[in-house]
């Protein structure tokens, strides 16, 4: 049986809200209910604060993403830690 709880929410926030579920494909319903019964199964309320890099940490990091989109400092995928241990071997030779 379903029924209907009626709640006070920011406007800014319910539609926040609206628009992430639809670009997950959900009903926002099924997102509520998900919380409510996490809620029930854990008898717990958890609010977490995002982790915010400091300023050095997010510069390292803008870096990487740069470093990454142009295949800058970037190792080729080993099938094993064998071809793993060559390529940093040879790497190594390089630098010395």
């Amino acid at each position: 049986m379903k029924t209907v709880i009626n709640i006070k929410a920011d406007k800014e926030v319910k539609d926040q809200a609206f628009k992430v579920a639809a670009e997950m494909g959900l009903p926002l319903s099924t997102i509520v209910n998900a919380f409510l019964k996490q809620f029930i199964r854990e008898q717990r309320v958890t609010f977490e604060v995002p982790l915010v890099p400091n300023k050095k940490t997010a510069a390292i990091l803008r870096q990487a993403v740069k470093d990454i989109k142009a295949g800058k400092n970037m190792s080729p995928s080993f099938h094993t830690a064998e071809e793993a241990i060559k390529w940093l071997d040879s790497k190594n030779k390089k630098w010395s």
